[in-house]
């Protein structure tokens, strides 16, 4: 998804930068793009309900090993929990200034 998000972030960058787009050509562009940022917009939201269930389940294995200190599984698991956390709050990340990005090539393509 990311290299994706990245070809159309400099797609439409080339083409909001573009002068002699024609009126049509300009609507045609808007609504391809309005249905690429639904497309990704679907996806942040799947992110954003994974990333924050890592971060719950990590907080609730944190307070299960300090809870039970005895058992040795706990502290393995909320390292699995921490390592797999870090890079959805990444692809998270990347999606949500991506999309932040795409709106404003709409914009610009509407105030054409």
């Amino acid at each position: 998804m990311g290299k994706r998000l990245k070809h159309y972030l400099s797609y439409y960058k080339e083409l909001t930068e573009k002068k002699s787009l024609t009126a049509e050509e300009a609507a045609r562009e808007k609504e391809q793009l309005l249905v690429q940022i639904q497309f990704f917009q679907h996806e942040r939201l799947i992110h954003l309900i994974v990333t924050a269930l890592f971060a719950l389940l990590s907080i609730i294995s944190m307070l299960a090993s300090l809870a039970i200190p005895e058992q040795p599984i706990l502290p393995a698991l909320d390292l699995l929990f921490l390592i797999l956390l870090i890079p959805y709050i990444r692809h998270y990340y990347l999606l949500e200034n991506g999309v932040q990005k795409l709106y404003k090539y709409y914009d610009n393509l509407t105030s054409r």
